[in-house]
């Protein structure tokens, strides 16, 4: 499931639309998420030409969102979500092994709320509104590894104008150890 809900107030524009040399930011995470093995890839906050769930009305957050997300990949028959967010599509399935090689009921890196993989009934289905997204990841009891320092600048993501251009410009240049 790809968060792409929010204002993007930081980013001036819809962080899911913006072009990562030449192609959606949405569209880079869904194919990180089936190359990482999701056999279903929906979005939680918005259509995007997939399948997909609204936010919860009002400010409820991206917390709101991932419980939306967890309910309807439960629909689909699934047991585990792998969480995204729109805002780092240069993850790579490497960056993510760790995470889905995780016993128990998943994990998400330490200091990061997401990306996250999840046992799906280790979310609460009664979660407050507004709740931050790093206390439901901490009350699903998820594991917490150290993520590598050369895999951060991806994994925290571009959530200004300043970021995405520090990343795209990493990103751009192939660097394998870009943080």
């Amino acid at each position: 499931m790809i968060l792409v809900g929010g204002a993007s107030s930081r980013m001036g524009a819809d962080k899911a639309a913006q072009a990562w040399s030449g192609r959606r930011a949405v569209d880079l995470v869904a194919d990180l998420a089936r190359a990482a093995g999701a056999q279903v890839v929906i979005t939680a906050g918005g259509d995007y030409g997939l399948p997909f769930v609204v936010d919860p009305p009002g400010r409820a957050g991206p917390a709101a969102g991932m419980l939306a997300g967890a309910r309807r990949l439960a629909a689909e028959g699934m047991s585990h979500g792998l969480f995204l967010a729109v805002d780092a599509p240069t993850l790579e399935p490497s960056d993510l092994a760790t995470l889905l090689d995780s016993p128990g009921p998943g994990a998400a890196f330490a200091g990061y709320p997401l990306p996250a993989f999840v046992a799906l009934s280790a979310l609460p289905a009664d979660a407050p509104s507004g709740l931050p997204l790093w206390r439901l990841i901490a009350d699903a009891g998820l594991a917490a590894p150290t993520c590598p320092s050369e895999r951060r600048l991806r994994l925290r993501g571009a959530n200004t104008i300043e970021e995405r251009a520090a990343v795209l410009r990493a990103w751009t240049a192939g660097s394998t150890g870009w943080c």
